[in-house]
């Protein structure tokens, strides 16, 4: 069997640290293992400590005063000591146990019963499912209600939760019994074991096992309890019988499971009843911690260094000396402390002594005032040595070489002299670039302050600021030139740099989604969303998002063919150049919602296939991307992801992207849009979004790039940097151009709101964990639009749990956008009373926020000192004083006060 590692979340509730989801390990081999082989003393790397500021120790009393003969403490006096410092010892302990699998008759022929059980100490959960005769893939199903036994909770609607527990008093095993129906169409079932204390799965072979209840299933690679060698029952009994029961059915006739049919296949179960254990390992963290004092004796001028730990047992410290900076291992000379061994004429190992009662052990240590630096690691036993953060600990025997804290970081490993020139060489240019930078930004700066002091003026460096970051990112991210390339560059002609239009607004947008799935229906929508311009305006809202306004073969919008034809199911172009302007009489902004990554053909090749175009834009099959197979394109390979629905557009082709400019900004110009909801940008490069904006010179612009978060067995991972990283990416390709809607921030909501898990609402550095929390002023974020929620449903919001998810958005930094369903709902009033809130507080994209608790049932932040806010059912109330606060609104499991 070969070794698995799997990598958990850590309990929720374990608030001390943010990054409390960090993994543990669970390892399952043939044979069990002992801790974790560190790297052998001895190894040139060092870890040194700050300088002791003003401390005052207590007296202690001494069992003796001859370096050969003393034991563990010294007197000490007041200001003697120059070097104190208590240090953390973590290690991995593992705790071996076994699991078994079991499969047994039941009651009868009809009537069988699965147990599986784990011996380890913990919170153990059976997290499972089945799979039914004829399923494809490996998808799990929820089983029948009357096979989940007492205590199962449902997990979404693919599995079950089982806690393991002792049947009866004297009980080695916790176990759970799942009995089942040989009649029912149950091909499998499937499980993982899931320790709820550490978050930490076991898994088979890599794999969910699975146990197979059909015939033809039975050669799948993680199954289990298919040989014939296994016996009913563990120990003796086990060994003696070797025995497996079957049921009383014919094995004649069994045939390739391809030829059969669901019914045959179904009938086809002779099971084989059988038991088997399998050795666990898990790996938990002991922490412990060590003590090392150092003081000069005024009677002996020797330097007495004196060392404690809560450790037990035969402790070993191997150790050394060194007479200088350069941290080179010596033996001092004799005598040494009692149980002292030299060690290869390398190191010595003195054997620590026990305290009274036993808790931990220490040692006094002796040294002359020749010595710089006392060297060290503890040795537990020959395979488990602790270290400082994997170097050895060095411990300065002066106070001239006591080191401040600042200098810790500069220690070098011997070595690796070369690396670190190179480090500090690479230091040293980056700092130069970053000092060029801000002497720009503040030449920059000092100038528009010479002209005027205006909010206008500000702003307008702040986004200048930005720009030059997004360029700088967007260099770094795609190029990590060799110096021959460096050199070729500086050959190069400079050029300008490019214009960039900001479309991000003023930061203090709020944008309201106009439609839902079914609001082409009518066939007057634009009719109707005109009536509603005046409310929505009066509501707080700044812009409005409409739908697709291109004549399309889905209904929707969203499959586009003339591009040019605004007559669509909506309504036509005069109608919508009628709401636009109406929108705009309010003081509102338009988005115009236009699919650029697809386009349906109008005509089909030779070959009959679509991808020949008319209308204004008639492209030939050059305009479709050569590695979409549905349509045969003739155009360079896409430069993202294909919309396998219809033909992805090649952004490469000089035309395309000459029609697609002219385009906008006809809409621009003819309807009056004044910027963009751009569809699919997953699909095309965002450097050519960059091109389309420059030419276009929206006020506001944002992308949909959706993609899926990261999960383990159907529950979020709490780290979604990754996820968040690839939006950013996106954003940089468009030289921050666009904003674009934060995909992680609703999916870590999701998971938040539904589970009682609030303590996903902060990342490790303790900020927002989505796109909000890096990049916020190019962030959009949104709890539901048609495609999550309305009609589709494709990734609803939990249910009854939107308040909660506005209370979030609205009060917080990114740009807030609200779907028409909600506003127009029975959420009305408590939608309106956030926006109030938020305009009132002048919250805007790039608010700062503190979070002040986030845990299992609570999260709680205050934004720019003006807002607090809580979610969950947990207790929370703002600070008091310096600073007063008054509620303001509140709802189910939320709740919000202002600054006074």
């Amino acid at each position: 069997m070969s070794t698995v590692t799997i990598r958990p979340l850590l309990p929720s509730y374990r608030r001390a640290n943010l990054n409390f989801r960090d993994r543990t390990n669970i390892l399952l081999k043939p044979n069990y293992i002992n801790y974790s082989i560190k790297s052998a003393p001895n190894a040139r790397r060092f870890c040194s400590f700050k300088k002791l500021q003003k401390i005052t120790v207590s007296s202690s009393t001494s069992t003796s005063t001859s370096p050969a003969t003393s034991t563990d403490t010294t007197p000490v006096r007041p200001g003697d000591v120059f070097f104190k410092e208590t240090f953390p010892l973590k290690r991995t302990h593992a705790v071996e146990g076994k699991m078994f699998v079991r499969l047994q008759k039941g009651k009868d022929e009809k009537n069988w019963q699965l147990s599986v059980g784990c011996n380890i100490p913990g919170k153990w959960i059976l997290h499972w499912g089945v799979s039914f005769v004829g399923d494809n893939g490996s998808e799990w199903d929820q089983p029948p209600k009357k096979m989940r036994p007492p205590g199962s909770v449902s997990i979404k609607d693919y599995a079950i939760e089982t806690p393991l527990k002792k049947l009866a008093e004297g009980d080695v095993f916790d176990q759970v019994n799942i009995d089942f129906d040989t009649r029912s169409d149950i091909a499998a079932i499937n499980f993982v074991l899931k320790d709820e204390e550490t978050g930490a799965w076991y898994q088979h072979r890599g794999r969910d096992f699975k146990v197979p209840l059909v015939d033809y299933l039975q050669h799948d690679g993680n199954v289990i309890g298919t040989k014939s060698t296994f016996g009913l029952w563990p120990g003796a009994l086990g060994q003696l019988s070797k025995m497996i029961l079957k049921a009383d059915t014919s094995q004649s006739g069994i045939q390739d499971s391809s030829s059969e049919s669901c019914e045959l296949k179904q009938e086809n179960k002779h099971l084989e009843g059988f038991y088997e254990e399998l050795p666990i390992v898990k790996e938990i963290i002991i922490e412990n911690t060590v003590s090392v004092s150092v003081r000069k004796c005024p009677e002996t001028a020797k330097t007495l260094l004196n060392l404690e730990t809560d450790l037990t047992g035969d402790v070993v410290v191997h150790w050394g000396v060194c007479r200088d900076d350069s941290k080179n291992w010596e033996i001092p000379a004799e005598p040494y402390p009692p149980e002292t061994i030299v060690f290869k004429n390398k190191a010595l190992r003195t054997l620590l002594q026990p305290k009274e009662g036993g808790k931990g052990c220490s040692r006094l240590f002796t040294l002359d005032e020749e010595f710089a630096g006392f060297l060290f690691v503890l040795k537990l036993n020959e395979n488990t040595w602790l270290k400082c953060m994997e170097n050895d600990f060095y411990i300065p025997l002066t106070s001239s070489s006591c080191l401040p804290a600042e200098s810790v970081q500069e220690m070098l490993i011997p070595g690796k002299a070369e690396e670190a020139t190179q480090e500090v060489s690479q230091t040293a240019y980056t700092a130069g670039i970053i000092k060029e930078i801000r002497n720009l930004v503040s030449d920059f700066s000092s100038d528009i302050s010479r002209k005027t002091k205006s909010k206008e003026a500000q702003k307008s460096i702040l986004l200048e600021i930005e720009k030059l970051a997004a360029e700088a990112y967007s260099i770094f991210r795609t190029t990590a030139p060799t110096f021959f390339e460096e050199a070729a560059v500086e050959l190069e002609e400079s050029k300008p740099p490019a214009k960039i239009s900001p479309g991000t607004g003023t930061g203090f947008e709020i944008l309201c989604q106009g439609f839902n799935w079914e609001s082409h229906k009518s066939g007057r929508w634009y009719m109707e969303l005109k009536e509603k311009a005046t409310e929505l305006s009066s509501l707080g809202f700044s812009v409005i998002w409409l739908p697709p306004p291109t004549e399309s073969v889905s209904p929707e919008g969203y499959m586009p063919r003339d591009l040019y034809n605004l007559s669509s199911r909506y309504g036509n172009i005069d109608e919508l150049k009628d709401v636009v302007n109406k929108f705009h009489d309010v003081g509102m902004k338009i988005l115009g919602d236009v699919v650029l990554n697809h386009r349906c053909a109008h005509y089909q090749n030779q070959n009959g296939v679509w991808n020949i175009f008319g209308g204004r834009l008639n492209w030939d099959d050059r305009a479709v991307v050569a590695d979409d197979p549905h349509f045969q394109g003739q155009g360079n390979k896409s430069s993202g992801d294909n919309f396998h629905a219809a033909p992805n557009i090649d952004h490469s082709q000089d035309f395309v992207r000459k029609d697609i400019k002219e385009w906008l900004c006809w809409l621009r110009n003819e309807i009056g849009y004044d910027g963009w909801r751009l569809d699919f940008v997953r699909g095309f490069w965002g450097g050519y979004v960059k091109d389309y904006l420059e030419a276009t010179e929206p006020y506001f612009a944002v992308g949909e790039y959706w993609d899926s978060l990261s999960y383990t067995y159907g529950e979020m991972d709490h780290n979604q940097d990754a996820h968040r990283q690839r939006i950013i990416d996106w954003i940089n390709a468009a030289s921050g151009t666009a904003g674009a809607f934060d995909v992680t921030t609703k999916g870590i909501l999701h998971s938040a709101l539904d589970r009682c898990e609030y303590w996903r609402l902060s990342d490790e550095k303790g900020k927002p964990p989505g796109v909000v929390g890096w990049w916020p002023s190019r962030a959009v974020t949104f709890i539901e639009n048609h495609d999550t929620g309305s009609t589709q449903g494709h990734w609803r919001f939990p249910g009854g749990r939107e308040m909660q998810g506005y209370a979030y958005i609205l009060t917080h930094p990114g740009t807030p956008s609200v779907f028409y369903d909600h506003i127009f709902s029975h959420y009305r009033q408590e939608i309106e009373a956030l926006l109030s809130v938020r305009k009132r507080n002048k919250i805007h994209c790039r608010s700062r926020v503190e979070i002040v608790k986030a845990e299992r049932d609570v999260y709680a932040a205050i934004i720019d000192e003006k807002v607090a806010m809580k979610l969950g059912p947990g207790h929370y109330e703002p600070p008091s004083g310096s600073q007063n606060w008054s509620f303001v609104t509140e709802g189910r499991d939320y709740k919000v006060w202002e600054a006074a």
